[in-house]
This record gives structure tokens, sequence and C-alpha cells, in this order.
């Protein structure tokens, strides 16, 4: 990396473009050699979208093997029975309640890509059950599950790695160490936005639970809601008692990759702004919002987040810029931009392995990165990429996002436990109401 560097710094001046060869495949070398007790069991658990990522991901490494898909939908099971045929050649063991998978010891971890309601007490439960987590984003549905997931970790003591899967690209890594070493002079502003076209939901009709699905362990803890036609399979991220809004749902990646690059955690305070302009249907959250992150030490972070009406002048779909006081980088998922004060391209380094950006499945090179770094970390005790005491955090300030627009006001925070200050309404927003039985314990 030191002479990757090097280079860079000797062709910046000549606007250099380099391509980094990517981590794909990164332990191919070794994985022959590798015994019985380095060989992975997983479950993948919800498989509609992201799990395709992460199967195709985990398929890379021989020595990991998928023994369970689980979802609670029969047809989107029988499809991805298909997919998996076509795509990885075998199809794993179908379990439709996740709490079997758990009770297999042979299983060693669990990939989590369900509905976000789900994410925190079923991270929870494998732990409890010796399992390893890779769990998407968010990694909670409120701070109080935050907390939890945080300390049930601690307790447990298995990996878990969250699926900001950003964190593991090399171009963004290589801009993060040089932005420490003063590529930019002194650091003060964070920007990442997000940008995509969204239509109406409608307005749901009630309507009878298709007999393919269990709505019972799909609704899991979240209170007990009739079905209505507009929920299911995606549209619960735009609901309150599934999902967290757009700045959970995309937001979470460049808002951590600002907090990243920034070198902070939590913040002093936060200002939201937005509304629902678009449609009058049945979305519950905002879908133009601007939220401001302040720091100590002069540092801020801002959040764009159009969910229905592009960016314009034209933008690409996310990223995220970082401000110095000698110049700016612009990072993606697929390359790294220093510019000087004037807007000059000083050099673009490519990540070398792409990844979709605005797509619901975000697949590519970074998934099998992340995914080897978390397997290292289980084999190895390699140092992760985003083990959940970190990733927790750039969750919490999606939280505290959402919080700041509920109540229309700047809420202030204690920087070290992410509580907020003198505002009991405010914080009435940290934990939800769980369905009999449900609640997540640790």
């Amino acid at each position: 990396m030191a002479t990757r560097r090097n280079f860079i710094k000797k062709t910046a001046a000549g606007s250099a473009v380099m391509t980094l060869g990517g981590l794909l495949l990164p332990n191919m070398a070794n994985a022959k050699i590798l015994g019985a007790n380095d060989r992975l069991n997983v479950a993948v658990i919800g498989v509609r979208s992201r799990a395709k990522a992460h199967i195709i991901a985990i398929h890379q490494d021989p020595n990991a093997k998928i023994i369970y898909n689980c979802d609670v939908d029969d047809q989107i099971i029988e499809e991805h029975n298909i997919w998996c045929e076509k795509n990885i050649g075998y199809v794993p063991k179908v379990e439709k309640d996740f709490r079997k998978i758990l009770d297999d010891k042979k299983i060693d971890a669990v990939f989590i890509a369900t509905p976000e309601h789900w994410h925190a007490p079923m991270a929870i439960m494998a732990l409890q059950a010796g399992k390893h987590v890779y769990v998407e984003k968010p990694c909670s549905h409120n701070p109080h599950e935050n907390e939890l997931l945080v300390a049930a970790q601690k307790k447990y003591g298995k990996k878990v790695q969250m699926g900001n899967q950003q964190r593991s690209a090399q171009s963004s890594m290589l801009a993060v160490q040089e932005i420490k070493e003063g590529i930019i002079g002194e650091v003060f502003k964070g920007e990442a936005y997000y940008s995509n076209n969204r239509g109406s939901i409608g307005v749901g009709n009630k309507i009878d639970v298709p007999k393919t699905l269990d709505w019972d362990l799909w609704q899991g803890p979240a209170p007990r809601e009739d079905y209505r036609d507009n929920i299911h399979p995606y549209n619960w991220h735009w609901f309150r008692t599934w999902g967290t809004g757009e700045v959970h749902n995309n937001g979470t990646h460049e808002i951590d990759i600002c907090r990243w690059a920034l070198g902070v955690d939590l913040p002093d305070s936060v200002t939201s702004f937005g509304g629902k302009y678009a449609y009058k249907d049945d979305w519950e959250f905002v879908d133009n919002q601007q939220v401001t992150y302040k720091y100590g030490g002069d540092k801020f972070i801002t959040w764009t987040g159009h969910s229905r009406g592009l960016i314009k002048p034209e933008q690409p779909g996310r990223g995220a810029t970082i401000y110095g006081s000698k110049g700016m980088i612009t990072l993606s998922r697929n390359s790294y931009e220093l510019y000087s004060l004037d807007g000059k391209l000083i050099k673009k380094v490519e990540e070398g392995v792409e990844s979709a950006t605005t797509n619901t499945l975000g697949m590519g090179g970074l998934d099998v990165n992340h995914v080897f770094n978390f397997f290292d970390a289980i084999r190895k005790d390699k140092i992760q990429n985003s083990p959940i005491a970190d990733a927790s955090i750039s969750t919490m300030l999606c939280h505290l996002g959402n919080i700041a627009q509920d109540v229309g006001r700047t809420i202030h925070i204690d920087p070290v436990t992410g509580k907020i200050k003198d505002d009991a309404e405010a914080m009435s927003h940290w934990k939800r109401e769980y369905a009999k039985g449900w609640e997540p314990k640790i």
C-alpha cells in the first residue's frame, strides 16, 4: 500500500487514473490448504434481493457452504431455488422458520437480509445460539436495539459484521489513509447524498394473506397489523412498523463513509429538514430530506436524500464528498477522485471491481471483499472492516436524523452514549413497542 501511495503521489500532477486490482477472490491462493476446522457452514435468511449478492460472494469461497436458504414466503423460495441452481450450481436446504436453523449446531454463521424490523432481534438470537452474524444495514430498527446488539456481541463473543460493503473498497481505504496523511489538509465537511425516483406505493387495500406467506412470522417482533396489498415484498421500507426510511435504507452507506473519512463518531447535535412532497400515498417517511450532523472541532456531515425526484443537474445516484482546507475527495463504491480547491481533477483511482449503486441488489465485487473479510475474522481473528461496535454508530446517526425530523427541531446529543439531552419527547423515539413474546433481550 505504501508503494502504491508513493506511485500515485509521483503521478498526481498529471491527473493520473489508476485502477486497483480489487480483492476479488482474495483467499483463493490459500483455499485448497484450509483444514476441516476452517470450513464454514452458513445460512442465508431472507432471500429475495440483497441475499443474492451475499450468496454469490459466499460461493466464491470453496471452504464455505450454504446449508440453508430461509424465507417466510414459499413463492420467493421457489423462485430463489431456481436462481441458486443456475448461479451456484446447487440448491441449499429450505427452512421457513429461522429458529430451526439456529438450533442446528452445524451452522457456523448466518447472513440476515430480512426486512429491517428483524435485523437486530434475529442477530441477537443468532448470537445467543452461538452463531457468527453478517447483518444487512441498518443493523437495528431503533436506537434501543442498537445498544442491545452491541452488548450482545460483547457478551457472546462472536463476530458481527454489518453490510456496509464500501468499508471493504480498496480505493476508499486508500482515500481515508491519505486523508489521515493530510492529502487535502484539515478535513471539515462530509457531504453524503442519494438520488432516486421511486414511484407511488398507492393506498393499500386490506386483503387476505397470500397462502404462500407466513404473515405472523414475517411480522415477528413488530406489533400485529392487517395484511395489505402494498407492503410485501419491498414497500415495507416506507412503513414505520417495519422500515426506517431512506436515510437508513441507503443513507447509512454514505453517512458511514463520511464519518470514516472525517474520523468522527457520535455528533454533538442533529438537525433535519424535509417532507413528503411527491405523492399522496401510504409512504410514512419524508421522501426528501436534509440532515446536518455537527461535531466538535468545526466538523460536520450533511445527508441529502432524494427518494422521489432525482437530483438535478445530473449527478451520480449516490456518493460522498470530503472537503478539506487544501482540496476535496469524492468517494463511491467504484472510485476515488481527488480535486484541488479550484475543482481541478488531480487523480482518479478506480476500484477495479464493479459494484451496483442504486438497484435493490447492490451486487458487486465489494460484497466479495466484505464477506471474505468477515470469513477471515472468523477463521483467523483478522481485524473486521465493519465490526458492529463501529458500524452501529453509523446506524445510530441515521436514527438520530429520523428523530430530529420527527420532533421538528435540533436535538443535542451526548457524544459518548448517543442519548438525546434534555428532550423527553425525542427520547420517546428511542425504543419501539414489540409483539408479545418477541422483545429482544440479552
